[in-house]
C-alpha cells in the first residue's frame, strides 16, 4: 500500500497534531521549521539601529481605527495608546483584542511565560506595524550592528545623525560668515541655539560614560568593532540605544549578553530614566529595581499593574484566588441550574427560553497557573579537600590570568564568582573542572566525587537527534513515564518532550541540559551563567533547588537575585588572584559604581 493510502492511526493522528502545534509556536517566534517554506527575501542583511524590529511576512495584524477626534488627540500626546488589536503567526493568534497604554516617563516591564510573544509585540511597535503616532520616536534595540573599521566611541557618538547634521551646518555657516556672507549669521545664531539645546558639547563625554558603563576600557572604546566579538557588539549595541534616548526605548533581554558588573551599572543607569522604556527581561532584580509598572501577557491580553515585579506578583496572586472563587461560584450556578432543568421539564425550558433575551454572563475558565520545580538529590557528605586548586598559575600567551592561586570548593560551599569582565572568571570553573589544564601547580579532587557542570553552552552536549525522552531514558537507563514526569516538573510543556531536540527553543533546551544535571546526582554543581536562557520562573526554581541541595555549588552568573537568594559568599577575581570579599552583595554594588566615578541610586 502507499504512503497516500495508508490509513493514520489515533496515536499517530495525535502526534501530528501535537507537532502541528509545536510548528505553530516555532514560527510564532520567528523560528524556521523543516519542510515549510522560507520566506523570500535577503535574510542576510542587516540595517542599522532598530533593524532588529524586521519581521518575517507569515506575521499578520489588525487593529480597530481611531476616530478624527481620537486622532487630534494623539497628535498632542506623547503617551502610546493601542486599542483592540490583534496579532497572529502562521493563524496562531498570539494578541486577541489586547489593549496597551504607555504613559511618557513610566519605565514598564513586559513579562510571560516564554514563547507567548513578548518579543513579537516589541517588533511590531518598533517596525510601526501598530498604530503608534508619527511624532514619537521609538526604537527597539536589536542584538547585534553592522559593523566596520569605525571604533566603538565614534559608532556611538556618530548614531546621532541630527547632531551630526547640525554640526555640518554650523562649519558651513562659519566658512560663509568668514567669506563676508554675514545674511548666515541669524541661521548660525539658530544651529548654535538648537545644539546648545541637544547637549552637543557633553556627546562625547556621555558616550564615553555608557561604553564604560558597559565594560569598555578607553583603550578598547577607541578600537574598531570589527575586532570585537559578538557579544561585544550587542554592547555596543545598547550603548547606542541609551545614547540616542528615543522617547520610547525597547530593550529585549538587555541582560542576557552583560556581565554581572555591567549589569549594576545599567540597572543604576536607567533607574533615572526621564523618558519611556518597555523592557522585557528575565532577571526579577533588574524588574524590581528599574521599573515603575508591570505589563503582564497573559491568555492573548495585556493586563497592567502600577509597581514594581515583586508588587505585581503579590497582585497577580490575589487576582488569581478571585478568579478561582467566581469560577467555583459559576460552576456550582452551572450545576444548579443543570439541576433544576432536569427536574422541571418542559415547564422550566419554556421559562427558559423567555429568559434567552437577558444578557449571558462570561463563562469563565479555570487559569492553569505555570509553575517550574527544580530538585537535585540529596547527596552523601565526602570528607575535605573535596576539590581545589593548589599553587595553579595559568595564563593565555603573555596574558597570565591566575598566579599561584589556591582555592577550593567543599560540601558546604555557596560561593559566586564576581569580577570585571575578561579577568578569568569562567577560566577558573574551567580550570576545577579539569576542562583546561593549569601550566603549574595541580587540580585535586576527591576520589568519589561527581561535578554537575552546567553553562549557557550546556545545550551542546545534548544529543540533537534524539528527543529529550529518548535522550534521558539511554543516558540515565529510566523509564518513559519517569523522564516526562521529570522533564515535566522544568516546565517542557508535554508536546516538546516528543520533539527532536535540535528543534527545541534555547530555554526548551535548557530544561532539558537542567534535566541532565540533575539526574547525575552530582555532590558539588558548577554553574556558569545559567539563567540565559530561562524565564523568571526557572530562575526562581533554580534558586530554590540550590537552597535545598545539600552539596557545595559554585556560580558565576549576572543574576543579582540568583545569588542573593541562594546565600552565596562573594569572592573576587583580580590582580591575578582570587579572593573573598568583606561585605555583602550591596556593598560589592557600590565598589563597582564608585570604581566608574557613578553614585548608587537609593532604593525606594
Amino acid at each position: 500500500m502507499s504512503d497516500e493510502g495508508k490509513k493514520v492511526t489515533r496515536k499517530e493522528a495525535k502526534k501530528a497534531k501535537a507537532k502541528e502545534n509545536y510548528d505553530k509556536t516555532i514560527l510564532s517566534m520567528g523560528g524556521v521549521v523543516d519542510n515549510l517554506p522560507v520566506v523570500e527575501g535577503n535574510q542576510d542583511e542587516h540595517g542599522g539601529i532598530g533593524s532588529g524590529a524586521e519581521l518575517g511576512a507569515h506575521f499578520t495584524v489588525s487593529q480597530t481605527s481611531k476616530t478624527a477626534t481620537q486622532l487630534t488627540q494623539m497628535e498632542n500626546s506623547m503617551d502610546i495608546k493601542l486599542e483592540n488589536f490583534d496579532i497572529a503567526a502562521q493563524g496562531k493568534l498570539l494578541f486577541d483584542k489586547a489593549n496597551l497604554t504607555i504613559v511618557y516617563g513610566r519605565r514598564y516591564g513586559l513579562v510571560g511565560p516564554n514563547g507567548m510573544g513578548k518579543t513579537t509585540l516589541l517588533k511590531h511597535i518598533g517596525a510601526r506595524r501598530l498604530a503608534i503616532p508619527s511624532h514619537i520616536d521609538l526604537l527597539y534595540c536589536e542584538q547585534e550592528i553592522q559593523v566596520d573599521s569605525t571604533s566603538a566611541i565614534d559608532t556611538v557618538v556618530k548614531s546621532d545623525k541630527k547632531r551630526l547634521s547640525l554640526l555640518e551646518e554650523e562649519a558651513k555657516l562659519m566658512e560663509q560668515i568668514e567669506q563676508g556672507l554675514t545674511e548666515a549669521a541669524e541661521r548660525l545664531q539658530e544651529v548654535s541655539e538648537e545644539l546648545r539645546d541637544i547637549g552637543a558639547e557633553s556627546a562625547e563625554p556621555r558616550a564615553r560614560r555608557i561604553l564604560a558603563g558597559l565594560g569598555f576600557s578607553k583603550a578598547m572604546q577607541e578600537k574598531p568593532c570589527t575586532d570585537f566579538s559578538g557579544g561585544w557588539r550587542m554592547r555596543i549595541s545598547l550603548a547606542r540605544a541609551l545614547f540616542l534616548e528615543p522617547t520610547l526605548l525597547m530593550l529585549d533581554e538587555p541582560t542576557n549578553h552583560l556581565d554581572l558588573n555591567a549589569v549594576i551599572w545599567l540597572d543604576n543607569y536607567l533607574q533615572t530614566w526621564k523618558k519611556t522604556l518597555l523592557i522585557v527581561s528575565h532577571d526579577q532584580g533588574f524588574l524590581d529595581s528599574v521599573c515603575t509598572d508591570i505589563i503582564h501577557l497573559d491568555n492573548q491580553k495585556l493586563h497592567s499593574y502600577r509597581g514594581n515585579y515583586t508588587l505585581f506578583k503579590k497582585q497577580y496572586a490575589q487576582d488569581l484566588q478571585v478568579h478561582e472563587k467566581n469560577f467555583d461560584q459559576q460552576q456550582k450556578q452551572l450545576k444548579a441550574m443543570k439541576k433544576k432543568e432536569k427536574k422541571g421539564g418542559k415547564k422550566n425550558a419554556a421559562k427558559q427560553n423567555d429568559d434567552d433575551d437577558a444578557p449571558s454572563a462570561e463563562l469563565l475558565q479555570r487559569r492553569k497557573e505555570y509553575s517550574v520545580k527544580f530538585q537535585f538529590p540529596e547527596t552523601d557528605k565526602l570528607n575535605p579537600p573535596v576539590l581545589g586548586l593548589y599553587g595553579v598559575t595559568f595564563g593565555y600567551g603573555n596574558d597570565i590570568l591566575f598566579k599561584n592561586i589556591d582555592f577550593g570548593v567543599d560540601m558546604d560551599s555557596r560561593i559566586a564568582i564576581v569580577g570585571p569582565n575578561g579577568v578569568g572568571k569562567s577560566t577558573l570553573l574551567k580550570l576545577l573542572i579539569g576542562k583546561i589544564e593549569p601550566q603549574s601547580g595541580e587540580l585535586r579532587k576527591h576520589r568519589t566525587l561527581r561535578i554537575g557542570w552546567f553553562d549557557q553552552h550546556a545545550n551542546e552536549a545534548l544529543n540533537g537527534e534524539q528527543t529529550p525522552v529518548e535522550f534521558l531514558c539511554t543516558k540515565f537507563n529510566i523509564d518513559y513515564q519517569e523522564a516526562r514526569k521529570q522533564l515535566g516538573t522544568t516546565g517542557l510543556a508535554a508536546h516538546a518532550h516528543i520533539v527532536k531536540i535540535r528543534d527545541l527553543s534555547g530555554g526548551q533546551k535548557s530544561r532539558v541540559a537542567l534535566c541532565n544535571l540533575a539526574l547525575g546526582s552530582p555532590d558539588i554543581i558548577i554553574l556558569d551563567e545559567p539563567t540565559n536562557n530561562l524565564d523568571i520562573e526557572s530562575i526562581d526554581a533554580l534558586a530554590e533547588a540550590i537552597r535545598d541541595f545539600n552539596g557545595g555549588v559554585l556560580m558565576v552568573t549576572h543574576d543579582e537575585r540568583l545569588v542573593v537568594r541562594t546565600d552565596c559568599n562573594l569572592w573576587i577575581v583580580e590582580n591575578q588572584t582570587v579572593a573573598e570579599i568583606d561585605g555583602d552583595f550591596d556593598d560589592y554594588k557600590k565598589e563597582v559604581l564608585d570604581a566608574l566615578g557613578e553614585a548608587l541610586i537609593a532604593k525606594k
